[in-house]
């Protein structure tokens, strides 16, 4: 290998001190904080009114979910997401205005879920 190409020369292999048998889990993190800087103040956390301590908060924050799409099927999309902003009078309508609204609608409308399981149905 030449030594003028980057890495040559000191690539070394990794060793573990642990047995390769070792299954002992992961340990994972889940409320670790760090203490604050000397000097800093860190102000307490406010609760809402009607929330004890004992009750856990409702949650707020918004869940991601992903599709996975044909190609044809995400062009289709596409092409009808375009038409959408067209006939609404905006710049363009987000895949993401299209699945919530989608779901929204299916989980109010018992005709519209129907049709969703007897599709689902189908596909498998």
């Amino acid at each position: 290998m030449n030594s003028n190409t980057p890495g040559a020369g000191s690539f070394r292999a990794q060793t573990s001190s642990r047995p390769s048998g070792d299954t002992e889990p992961t340990e994972r993190f889940t409320s670790f904080r760090q203490p604050p800087a000397q000097g800093m103040h860190v102000p307490p956390v406010d609760r809402p009114r009607d929330q004890s301590a004992g009750h856990p908060p409702q949650r707020t924050q918004r869940i991601r979910r992903t599709v996975d799409l044909p190609v044809a099927t995400h062009r289709a999309l596409d092409i009808w997401q375009r038409d959408a902003a067209d006939r609404l009078g905006v710049a363009r309508v987000t895949g993401q205005e299209v699945l919530t609204a989608l779901i929204d609608q299916l989980l109010v409308d018992p005709k519209l879920a129907a049709q969703v399981m007897h599709a689902i149905k189908d596909r498998r």
